[in-house]
């Protein structure tokens, strides 16, 4: 059955060395391969192909997003590194970017290069 095969997600971009330099360098994800049709990246156990296109246009909600033990060093190290999180007039988020959902969960929203919109969570 599906629920126990691994899962490999699918992000677009349009400029694959961009990409890499985010996913790889900036984020630190496990480089795997690059082909004619995919980046692709490892993030733990799960798989993620950075689809090349020749154009798209990007979600306006979370396409891919991480599981973090601990949301505000994870914002901290991310903002450090350059990474600038989403601001949202709806959310009451805090210094870092971080909003605190009703039953206690906490995101923050980021960009890709391509305006993919990415986030990390802690539950």
């Amino acid at each position: 059955m599906l629920s126990q095969c691994s899962l490999i997600g699918f992000v677009p971009t349009t400029d694959a060395e961009r990409a890499r330099r985010f996913y790889v360098d900036l984020l630190g994800l496990e480089f795997v391969a690059d082909d004619h049709f995919a980046l692709v990246v490892r993030a733990g156990a799960s798989t993620i192909r950075i689809v090349r296109l020749e154009s798209f246009t990007p979600a306006g909600y979370t396409i891919l997003g991480w599981e973090v033990a601990d949301i505000a060093a994870e914002a901290a190290a991310l903002a450090e590194a350059g990474v600038a999180f989403l601001r949202y007039p709806y959310f009451q988020q805090d210094e870092l970017g971080v909003w605190t959902t009703p039953s206690g969960s906490r995101v923050a929203w980021f960009h890709d290069p391509d305006g993919n919109v990415l986030s990390i969570s802690q539950h």
